[in-house]
């Protein structure tokens, strides 16, 4: 029997390849993705792993398992400091300094991500909170290893640093952890929370791709007009 998390997988599975076959991604595995859509993306994730660390740490927080609180926990440091520090030095190879990154507004996708992330940990039982925040894990890991199966020999990527970083087999085992965390409770779980649990990973797989889209089209705020 197959555990919940393969289960939500297959629910979303047109989605997850929908993902992959966006152009944001065609492009950054080719190495052509613009300059100034990439830099829009690193703001915009920037400001997500805030976020996403403070739902990680609620996480952490609600955990039953010591396991499961000690990698929660350290996912939410990973996810401010470590993966931060990629943010930087990306940063500073791509000539963004911080008025650069203040001229760049949050995203209307970029604040609805976070802001459901931290209604869930706010609203909802643990069970539905790392269902929701299991497709970060597992999406990052599905476009890394895809794109880097698509890299050609001798021919360098301006980004290969971030495609290492999603298709390494460290990050690998941080999503094999969650999806086991996520499977536990899941089992644990009477029919309705499952319910709640298959909603939630979906709606964050929905907002995955809405990421990767909104960078794309370099998303502003349709209401800036009434401002300028």
């Amino acid at each position: 029997m197959t555990g919940f998390s393969h289960q939500a997988w297959q629910h979303t599975v047109k989605l997850q390849q929908a993902v992959l076959e966006h152009p944001f991604n065609e492009e950054l595995a080719a190495g052509s993705l613009s300059r100034e859509r990439f830099q829009f993306y690193l703001a915009q994730d920037a400001r997500y792993l805030v976020g996403f660390g403070r739902a990680l740490a609620v996480a952490a927080a609600r955990a039953p398992d010591p396991g499961d609180l000690t990698f929660f926990a350290g996912a939410a440091r990973e996810s401010v400091v470590v993966e931060r520090a990629l943010h930087e030095g990306y940063f500073e190879r791509f000539g963004l300094n911080e008025s650069d990154l203040a001229a760049i507004e949050t995203s209307p996708t970029c604040l609805g991500y976070t802001s459901y992330l931290l209604a869930v940990a706010q609203t909802e039982g643990y069970p539905e909170l790392i269902a929701a925040l299991l497709p970060c894990f597992w999406v990052y890991q599905h476009v890394g290893e895809d794109i880097l199966r698509r890299q050609r020999p001798g021919v360098e990527n301006p980004y290969r640093a971030w495609i290492d970083t999603y298709a390494d087999e460290e990050f690998a085992a941080s999503v094999r952890t969650c999806r086991q965390a996520v499977d536990r409770a899941a089992a644990a779980a009477d029919e309705a929370t499952r319910h709640r649990m298959l909603a939630a990973f979906t709606r964050a797989s929905e907002y995955e791709w809405l990421f990767w889209d909104s960078a794309y089209r370099l998303e502003t705020w349709p209401t800036a007009h009434f401002f300028g």
